[in-house]
């Protein structure tokens, strides 16, 4: 009985908050979403079952929203994973000594900035008349670029941001990962091979695929729910170039009042994230285990 007392105090707090924090918003939003529910119309609140589902199902701006996102998602992923890798690779081989513990505390400082001070930060940089990269641009001869007003370079310029900000963490669960490697194992490949990349695919690779996996759903969820600098940096402008599906359940949500259809917005965001997730979990194990 002492230790389930005991167990309790440790575990039960934070089985609270996650209850409080994530589970109580969850239902809460799965129960709105079955409604119509907007702010501005309290008095006319009612039971519409699944008729916002349909209604996010069918609209075009919804599926537009969806597809910028995925562009970003199928862009800044890769290029995130590449730049991690071989981050990690260097990290990894013998020798550097201080210069390899500087880099590692360097990476940090990326993932310490806030996605809002990251957008912030663009505006400050990029920006049409005072903007840092404009002016040495100037120095060379080069024309201001309108980097947040024109809707190709504004789109690019989230997914810079995006890659700059979590190129770092990849690379740092990916350094992890090599360490795990034995040295024996490694160090017999190398001496039979001078090939990086058979070194990688057969020997490295196999004790990478969990910090894949992890930073797959991570940074798969982290883009689809990408807000903050976003909106820092364009509030989803020009237009709506880069108005991601966040941005656009916020405005649904929070500038339209309809909290019902912004619900069922963020819920088929999560079921469609869920689903992601469990391809990834599927498909690398998978290739891991018949690789094996």
């Amino acid at each position: 009985m002492q230790s389930r007392a005991t167990l309790f105090a440790f575990l039960g707090p934070a089985v609270i908050a996650l209850a409080l924090i994530g589970i109580a918003p969850l239902i809460y939003a799965g129960y709105t979403s079955l409604y119509f529910f907007k702010l501005t119309k309290m008095r006319d609140i009612e039971f519409i079952g699944m008729e916002n589902y349909a209604t996010v199902l069918t609209d075009p701006v919804f599926w537009e929203a969806m597809g910028r996102t995925f562009t970003m998602l199928v862009i800044a992923l890769p290029l995130q994973i590449s730049l991690g890798l071989g981050i990690a690779l260097l990290l990894h081989r013998p020798g550097l000594g201080f210069l390899k513990t500087l880099t590692r505390l360097s990476l940090v400082l990326p993932m310490a900035t806030t996605y809002a001070v990251v957008g912030l930060l663009g505006q400050v940089m990029f920006n049409l008349k005072y903007g840092v990269v404009n002016q040495l641009l100037g120095f060379i001869g080069i024309d201001p670029v309108n980097w947040i007003g024109d809707p190709f370079n504004a789109f690019v310029m989230i997914i810079f941001w995006d890659v700059w900000q979590w190129t770092p963490f990849v690379a740092l669960v990916l350094l992890a990962g090599l360490t795990t490697v034995p040295d024996e194992i490694e160090e017999a490949a190398r001496l039979e091979t001078k090939s990086w990349w058979a070194i990688l695919a057969n020997i490295q690779l196999p004790f990478l695929v969990p910090g894949l996996v992890a930073v797959l759903i991570l940074r798969t969820a982290d883009t689809l729910k990408l807000f903050d600098m976003v909106f820092t940096l364009t509030r989803g402008g020009p237009g709506s170039a880069t108005e991601l599906i966040s941005l656009m359940i916020q405005r649904v949500g929070f500038r339209g009042f309809d909290q019902g259809l912004a619900s069922a917005q963020a819920i088929i965001l999560l079921i469609i994230t869920i689903v992601l997730a469990q391809l990834y979990i599927r498909l690398l194990y998978r290739n891991d285990q018949d690789g094996r």
